[in-house]
């Protein structure tokens, strides 16, 4: 008998399966950049590294021009006004182009203290330096890509933009291939391939919005800084995450070299997880916003209980794939007996959040659909303050690693609470072309 599907859930696959393979295929495309970089003499590897790390974290911040456009697309498309969905597009455009700006003269100058104060020195220090300041040419078009995303998945297109990434990402390994190993322009041709290939794919999202969609080229002052003011809660949201983040990479370096790399393994596995849950999410933005924006309470309720079913499911499966991959893990990673030892309890706590993961990213999603940033920026400070003290216990006590990632456990646990007695509640439930409970 065939397999018949409710008609949310192929409204969630449509979406979200598109939207995993383009997050999948940016880290699966820039091992190729660490590959071809890892040819050319030290420290180029390490000051790939070191740069990538500082480049990472500013245009982290940015993902709210993906975010924020996603959801207020998506509502005014839901309302019928297709026009304003476009204009409201524009504005997030106009916004991403001005922050790139932002970034660059901001960050220029810091270059040399930013690689210094994660440890740079000498060389690779000089290296790190080089490689930033040519990939801050590009960190417009990086944003400029962002938002094109959100307006394409506000539109309820997830599709266009992982052609969008396939493309470019594979442009950036071709042109990196040749300008580092054909060319020999060292690890700034690294950096050259990067920022040409994120301009060809941000010129693609710029043709696409005023050549197809015909959208209005004119930037809207009052719009760009509602846009703007709506991104500010986002980013303390994603500030919160990072900064719990980073406290548990810095409390597993107090503990050694081998509990380190156990962390640092397991972070890894983590995140590749997160990537496939996160396309959950992208798709409970797209569909929360669209729902509202048409008036349909009942519709918007029964979706997100659909993409929560899909995320608790989702974690179960990948948790139990963890379980079943940890006897590899040592072998994949090369490991030795001490890390290995430290790696697969560590292995069996990851396993069990998923299905707490899973929930916590589906509703994290919708909430941002329904453009309820300031409640989001909220709990992420009173999650973040809950788990202070859980990481501040596992240094006084001396506890290990097992002991950290419970304190991440706990830390999953509050933000499941906290979003999930928002999303019981009626307060996010903002109806229609208006901006939602978090937007001014």
């Amino acid at each position: 008998m065939p397999l018949t599907l409710h008609a949310d859930d192929r409204r969630i696959l449509r979406l979200a399966v598109p939207a995993f393979g383009a997050l999948v295929a940016e880290p699966l495309f820039l091992l190729t950049d660490t590959v071809i970089v890892g040819r050319l003499p030290a420290p180029a590897l390490g000051a790939l590294g070191v740069a990538g790390t500082v480049l990472s974290a500013v245009v982290g911040l940015c993902v709210f021009l993906a975010y924020g456009t996603t959801a207020s697309v998506a509502r005014q498309l839901g309302a019928g006004d297709l026009r304003r969905a476009l204009r409201q597009g524009v504005d997030g455009l106009w916004l991403a182009a001005g922050v790139g700006v932002a970034v660059i003269a901001v960050v220029w100058p810091l270059a040399p203290y930013l690689v210094h104060l994660l440890g740079a020195e000498g060389e690779l220090a000089r290296q790190a330096v080089t490689y930033l300041r040519i990939s801050l040419l590009g960190v417009p078009s990086m944003l400029l890509v962002l938002a094109g995303t959100g307006v394409l998945r506000g539109m309820q297109d997830t599709a266009t933009p992982l052609l969008v990434s396939v493309g470019s990402f594979a442009l950036n390994a071709v042109l990196n291939g040749v300008f580092v190993l054909v060319l020999d322009w060292g690890l700034a041709g690294s950096a050259w391939g990067t920022v040409t290939a994120q301009t060809v794919a941000a010129a693609v999202y710029l043709a696409m919005m005023f050549g197809r969609h015909r959208a209005p080229f004119r930037p809207d002052l009052s719009g760009i800084r509602a846009a703007g003011s709506a991104g500010v809660a986002l980013v303390v949201r994603t500030l919160c995450l990072q900064a719990v983040l980073v406290i548990a990479t810095a409390v597993a370096t107090r503990m050694g070299d081998e509990r380190l790399e156990a962390h640092t393994i397991v972070f890894r596995v983590w995140i590749l997880l997160a990537f496939a849950l996160d396309a959950i999410a992208i798709a409970g933005q797209a569909i929360t916003g669209h729902t509202l924006g048409a008036g349909d309470v009942a519709g918007t309720r029964a979706a997100t209980r659909r993409m929560v079913a899909w995320g608790v499911g989702s974690g179960i499966v990948l948790g139990l794939s963890v379980l079943a991959a940890a006897p590899l893990m040592p072998v994949l990673f090369d490991t030795g007996p001490a890390v290995t030892g430290e790696l697969l309890p560590l292995l069996w706590v990851v396993a069990l959040l998923q299905p707490v993961a899973g929930v916590v990213f589906v509703l994290d999603g919708v909430l941002i659909g329904a453009g309820d940033q300031t409640y989001l920026a909220w709990a992420g400070l009173w999650t973040t303050l809950a788990y202070l003290p859980a990481a501040l216990l596992v240094v006084v006590s001396g506890g290990g690693l097992v002991a950290l990632w419970a304190a991440l456990g706990l830390w999953m646990a509050a933000r499941l609470v906290t979003l999930g007695l928002r999303a019981r509640g009626d307060g996010w439930l903002v109806t229609g072309a208006g901006s939602g409970p978090g937007r001014a």
